[in-house]
């Protein structure tokens, strides 16, 4: 070896007894070709020959155990197995049993060519992310094309006191392996050693047709444990239309119970923070607002933007937030942080609220899982108001607007922060309120097309729109618009290739008004094109302007077999005009065509006014947001979304051209169609 395997963070050394104990005769005997792994040789494919992993937990750690054997036949794969990387949490142990490989035939230990580092895992400290993990890189010398490595290693979390959480309750979801490797033998065990009885639940498990079988669910005493082994076993899940099958592990709970463990962890805090005795300066500030509307404004912008967001990944491993007075004080601190001190703040002025546990990255899954506190990654905060709910998640950035215009967040499940609650359902919502409300005209004279657009933005728009002509370089803005125009007007179809700013030469966007309160942010486009007209191979003209924003296409396009369709648009509004000098077919079917679509997740409409020289079309879309559409009624959902994108996204006029002859053609072509 380069230097000695020993360190705080790492070590070498026999596996514990609760894992496996593999001699070297074992592992050769393991390794031995079959039909199967020629036939993943013949198809190109790396093999897995073994794979034993042990999850092990008691009341003092969690710890995983793996020892596995793997070709390295591609060179992918041989580059990846040289050098590894491995991130550690906080006391938590990597612990080397074996690194080896069989080179014809020939076990070989390839410890002492195995150089190892430990580095803080700080690549994310610039965002407020605060962690003492560590991460240890493992480099192996020689590794060579057709070598089988072997890799035998634990990873054991002793727990501190700050993990009291981890103490309490376990949690841990073994999902299936990875598709791509085809595995001799593939074992996994779940080992409980705790006192209390671990429940576990088997989901998206499949019958030989593929069907999805009920959830099953049962339970480990301390010493008992849950076994599954497979032979010349791939992984058949179709991962882009298919939920891969997993098991549940948690400490046996119901949510009544769990509320009732967090909920006095939270209230201790609240009982002992005044905030007139740690914010007197604050307190001051909001005695001076005497508008309820205006001084819950400022509360909550305070907090999120007078308090830098530090996500502490080991405090946020367990739930005692900071007490608000320290927050306050140091103007930093987790998520849990910065939502008790807003909490603290809207008590004081008579707003009731509440903390909300969430994780919005599984959100679709909560259903599923078994109740456990370790599912929860996020703390965000409930605030009723005259007689409405929201959400607020005060370590978002530029958020703005009075409580009703400020950004939706759409998510489905959470745990108040109460005695005796059950997870909650964050319920379906409709916007009061337009998020895009534009005015398109377009006018063409001589050919040349002036074309100007007029954009409202509200709430969660609003808020993004803001951030991007913040943080975005202008030209780079004006050439979005541009993209988008291009494909709206139909060009990519007779000048596709074209430099966009050739064809929008004086292209030029600006913010007209930026209302805070209201949230509400309106820009205007303006731009000249000398040749407004799409011409079709025929020679024919047309003035077009089909919105691509409006028919959604992940609505149409969604395929899924296990996963609905979450519904999250926004409510549109377009108002679209298109004026040209030259006379128009004012019959044209999709000219004229209008729609009222009434589905039960959303009311769509286009209504139309047509004269001899152009035509205007109002758009209106309300959806029903914030849920899953039931797979009932997806298809009807599916098909009112194509009726959209059947020319009822926006508007196109053809021309007629001048002259007898060719108002003998159209006349013509208009009796052959």
């Amino acid at each position: 070896m380069e230097q000695a395997i020993q360190s705080e963070n790492y070590k070498i050394q026999k596996p514990e007894n609760w894992a496996s104990d593999i001699n070297d005769a074992q592992l050769i005997e393991y390794i031995k070709e079959s039909e199967f792994s020629q036939k993943q040789a013949d198809e190109g494919r790396d093999y897995c020959y073994f794979l034993d992993k042990i999850y092990y937990t008691n009341d003092n750690q969690n710890s995983e155990y793996a020892c596995l054997a793997y070709t390295l036949n591609e060179p992918a794969n041989l580059e990846r197995a040289s050098v590894v990387d491995v991130v550690l949490e906080e006391n938590e142990t990597y612990v080397i049993h074996r690194i080896s490989v069989l080179r014809d035939g020939v076990l070989v230990d390839k410890i002492p060519d195995t150089k190892i580092k430990t580095l803080d895992s700080e690549n994310q400290s610039s965002g407020g992310v605060l962690s003492s993990n560590k991460k240890v890189n493992i480099t192996i010398k020689d590794l060579r094309l057709y070598d089988i490595l072997i890799m035998e290693d634990s990873r054991i979390k002793v727990f501190t006191e700050r993990d009291f959480l981890r103490k309490e309750f376990s949690k841990y979801v073994w999902v299936g392996p990875d598709t791509y490797w085809a595995y001799g033998k593939y074992k996994f065990t779940f080992k409980n050693d705790r006192e209390r009885t671990i429940a576990y639940k088997k989901t998206f498990f499949r019958d030989e047709d593929g069907n999805v079988l009920e959830p099953e669910v049962n339970y480990l005493k301390k010493g008992e444990k849950y076994v599954i082994e497979e032979e010349n076993y791939i992984n058949f899940v179709d991962s882009n239309r298919e939920v891969s099958a997993y098991i549940d592990f948690a400490t046996d709970a119901n949510w009544n119970e769990l509320s009732n463990y967090i909920a006095p962890i939270y209230d201790t805090i609240f009982e002992k923070s005044s905030l007139p005795e740690f914010a007197p300066d604050l307190v001051a500030k909001l005695d001076k607002i005497d508008n309820k509307d205006e001084q819950l404004q400022f509360a909550i912008e305070y907090v999120q933007n007078h308090i830098n967001y530090i996500y502490n990944a080991d405090e946020m491993n367990g739930h005692k937030p900071q007490e608000p007075g320290v927050t306050y004080e140091n103007k930093q601190g987790d998520c849990k942080a910065k939502s008790v001190l807003l909490k603290v703040i809207l008590d004081y002025i008579g707003v009731d609220s509440s903390m909300a546990l969430v994780n919005f990255n599984v959100d679709f899954y909560m259903k599923y899982y078994l109740p456990s506190l370790l599912t929860f990654n996020h703390v965000i905060v409930k605030i009723n108001y005259n007689g409405q709910s929201y959400f607020t998640d005060v370590t978002l950035r530029d958020e703005f607007g009075l409580i009703e215009n400020r950004s939706f967040i759409f998510f489905m499940h959470y745990l108040e922060v109460k005695p005796n609650l059950e997870l909650q359902i964050n319920p379906p919502h409709r916007f009061p309120y337009y998020a895009v409300d534009e005015k398109s005209e377009v006018i063409v004279e001589n050919n040349v097309g002036k074309l100007k657009l007029t954009t409202i933005y509200k709430g969660n728009r609003a808020n993004s729109m803001r951030r991007y002509f913040k943080k975005t370089n202008k030209r780079e803005i004006i050439d979005s618009w541009n993209n988008f125009l291009f494909y709206t007007l139909n060009y990519n179809n007779d000048r596709n290739g074209t430099d966009l700013r050739h064809i929008f030469k004086d292209a030029a966007i600006e913010i007209i008004s930026d209302d805070k309160k209201l949230n509400e942010f309106k820009i205007e486009y303006k731009t000249t094109i000398e040749n407004a007209y799409y011409t079709d191979e025929k020679k024919n003209r047309f003035l077009m302007y089909f919105d691509p924003n409006i028919t959604k296409n992940n609505a149409r396009d969604f395929m899924h077999k296990d996963i609905a369709f979450w519904h999250n648009f926004d409510s549109e509004r377009y108002e679209i005009k298109l004026l040209t000098d030259q006379k128009i077919d004012t019959t044209e079917k999709y000219t004229v065509q209008e729609s009222t679509i009434s589905n039960p997740y959303f009311d769509y409409s286009s209504r139309k006014k047509i004269t001899k020289n152009g035509g205007t079309i109002w758009i209106d879309f309300k959806p029903l947001i914030n849920l899953e559409i039931p797979e009932k009624d997806f298809e009807d959902f599916r098909n009112a979304h194509h009726e959209v994108a059947d020319s009822n996204s926006g508007i196109g006029i053809d021309i007629i051209e001048q002259g007898f002859m060719n108002l003998m053609k159209f006349n013509f072509n208009k009796l052959v169609k």
